[in-house]
């Protein structure tokens, strides 16, 4: 990877982060829940795609036998859209989600206004909480606001408030892209 790198000249240029795109094992589920909890918009839905196996592999890198079963694209408030798949085809037992701390982990995080009183709302509804929420009080993140939970499926998210400059922005590094500001 490095060679490659290092041969590289040109940059594309990047607006922003789009979309951010996952597999759920159900897709009505998922965004039910997007919908219920973040107040999620469903932006499109291309149904059933149709595709040959040939095409799933080159294109999607997924084995012989998969299929997208529906795609939706969904608004969250101002930021990157979550683009949802359902697949069919898969052969075997489901494997659990990778751990954030395996490489492949991830999670998606969104900002509230208030981390504190979103907690207290979501415990309400029932949803899956880790413990806290935790303020961050010195460091580069001080200031922040952070607490984990888990989509029905077993996916990480995180809600994140950050009221003023974090700890990093006083040291005169760049600011963050922040919904809130839109910049």
């Amino acid at each position: 990877m490095t060679n490659v790198l290092a041969n590289w000249e040109v940059r594309v240029k990047i607006y922003g982060m789009q979309h951010v795109g996952f597999t759920v094992p159900n897709l009505e589920e998922a965004v039910r829940f997007f919908e219920v909890i973040f107040g999620a918009v469903t932006c499109l839905e291309t149904g059933k795609v149709e595709a040959d196996d040939a095409f799933m592999l080159r294109r999607l890198g997924v084995p012989s036998g998969r299929r997208i079963e529906n795609i939706k694209v969904l608004r969250v408030g101002n930021g990157t859209n979550l683009e949802i798949f359902q697949y069919s085809g898969e052969t075997g037992e489901e494997e659990p989600l990778k751990r954030n701390s395996q490489t492949g982990g991830f999670h998606l995080a969104f900002e509230v206004d208030d981390c504190e009183r979103a907690a207290e709302r979501l415990r309400a509804a029932g949803v899956d909480m880790l413990e806290g929420p935790t303020l961050v009080e010195s460091g580069a993140m001080a200031g922040l606001t952070w607490l984990y939970l888990k989509a029905p499926w077993g996916q990480f998210l995180e809600i994140v408030s950050m009221p003023g400059p974090l700890g990093y922005e006083s040291a005169g590094g760049p600011r963050q892209w922040s919904p809130v500001s839109g910049s």
